[in-house]
């Protein structure tokens, strides 16, 4: 290996400083041994990976909210502001429910998902760039101000598309081209427990066709429940056939009020998870995510904390009868 030295602002190679000629190359005779990477100390991180997980779950972000579901450009960004500040770096709804979370040490994974594919969530200017008014043109620019902030997200998208009209399926397409997740919400937005099981499966597959005519290596591995309702019976959220098209999804999205179980915990269920309505902290227990994200920050014993190696999961050795039994070759109690 070649060594420089430094000798009043010259660069001389194996020469002593002051030196007239160049000395030939000597082999090094340093054995150099490659050590593997250091792994971060979990008990250091703080790591408890069977802990809750926020699911938040926003619509429409417009200056004129017409319902709780909807977030003024403010209060989305605030959102934002806070996920950054309490330590949480977002995942997609497909990283969760297989258990793909790879976030640094110390931080926490959050799932950030969009119902109903309404234009305020995404569109584009006449020279194709992102809207900056909608949602992800400010996730994107916040995610360029804030370093480790990966822009991910989850569409649950319906028929409308964005409201583009004819342009729909090429705003979906630009949307997988920005590195976005897509999951199924069915095609008519359609509230699946009044519907029989034939049309229950209609609207599943026509809902992932919408996906895929637009996106055809789209991988779709999950599904949000339209109002939260479940059809009858139950396994039909989860696979089921239509015109000769099957599914069968992991994991399948309710609307609910509370963080979700890790997938590495038994309480984890793949069939019933739990989502937390996007809100700003109005100093009430609303059950909105404001409140919850105060709350797992005053309470983060209770909250999923990595340790910074995906291969593994860490947590505290009293938590060692909470390991979902797919995952106890992986489990790292400490």
């Amino acid at each position: 290996m070649r060594r420089a030295l430094a000798c009043a602002g010259v660069l001389v190679l194996f020469g002593g400083c002051g030196s007239t000629r160049e000395s030939a190359p000597v082999a090094s005779t340093t054995t150099h041994v490659k050590r593997a990477p250091t792994r971060p100390d979990p008990k250091t991180a703080g790591a408890n990976e069977l802990g809750l997980i926020p699911v938040i779950m926003f619509h429409r972000v417009t200056p004129k909210p017409e319902s709780d579901y909807d977030l003024t450009p403010r209060e989305f960004r605030g959102q934002l502001r806070d996920l950054y500040r309490f330590g949480y770096r977002p995942i997609s709804a497909a990283d969760l429910v297989t258990g793909r979370i790879d976030v640094p040490a110390g931080k926490s994974p959050v799932v950030l998902t969009f119902d109903d594919s309404s234009a305020e969530q995404f569109s584009l200017l006449p020279d194709g760039s992102v809207d900056p008014k909608t949602a992800v043109g400010m996730l994107l620019a916040f995610a360029r101000a804030h370093p480790g902030f990966n822009p991910k997200a989850t569409f649950f998208v319906i028929a409308s598309l964005f409201g583009g009209g004819a342009d729909g399926p090429r705003l979906l397409a630009s949307l997988a081209d920005l590195g976005f997740d897509f999951g199924d919400h069915t095609y008519d937005h359609a509230s699946l427990g009044g519907l029989d099981e034939t049309s229950v499966q209609k609207e599943i597959v026509l809902g992932a066709r919408l996906i895929r005519n637009a996106v055809p290596d789209a991988k779709i591995e999950t599904l949000a429940l339209p109002y939260g309702v479940f059809p009858i019976p139950r396994t039909l959220a989860l696979r089921g056939s239509w015109d000769g098209e099957r599914y069968h999804y992991l994991g399948v999205f309710e609307v609910g009020s509370a963080p979700a179980p890790s997938p590495y915990s038994i309480d984890f269920d793949a069939v019933a998870i739990p989502r937390i309505r996007a809100a700003p902290w109005r100093g009430a227990e609303d059950l909105g995510s404001g409140y919850w994200l105060r709350y797992l920050d005053q309470h983060r014993e209770r909250r999923f904390i990595s340790d910074g190696d995906p291969k593994r999961i860490s947590f505290p050795s009293v938590l060692a009868g909470a390991v979902a039994p797919a995952y106890g070759d992986r489990a790292n109690p400490y």
